[in-house]
């Protein structure tokens, strides 16, 4: 039986989304954070950075979210990869989070990840 649950969005920073990275795949769920730095609203695309890598979020289906130049956004969403292999997130929900430590944050992030490998290798063991 084929499952239509949405699926969660894995914790990636934006240097990670590169064509390389695991992450990088038509329709993977994610969930991104960075500085808005364009918003268009005739498009309804927002370019979103960190740590000098850019995204662009397809937010044409939030309502209700004020988007402010040099804000920090977080975004939920899955990924659309262009031909000429640009990415771009189809938000489904995002939410202002000024005021978030992005040091702490991504300390936590890899703290998560160690956890994490522990227990799969713990698990297979």
């Amino acid at each position: 039986m084929a499952s239509n649950a949405i699926k969660s969005g894995a914790l990636v920073t934006l240097p990670e989304l590169q064509p390389s990275s695991e992450f990088f795949k038509e329709g993977a769920s994610l969930r991104v954070t960075g500085k808005l730095q364009e918003y268009s609203v005739e498009t309804a695309i927002a370019v979103i950075a960190d740590q000098g890598a850019t995204l662009k979020v397809d937010t044409q289906h939030l309502r209700e979210l004020s988007f402010r130049i040099g804000s920090i956004f977080q975004f939920i969403g899955e990924l659309n990869i262009q031909p000429n292999n640009e990415a771009i997130l189809q938000a489904r929900t995002g939410r202002n989070v000024d005021g978030i430590d992005l040091d702490l944050y991504y300390q936590s992030l890899q703290q998560l990840r160690q956890f994490q490998a522990k227990h799969m290798k713990d698990a297979t063991t």
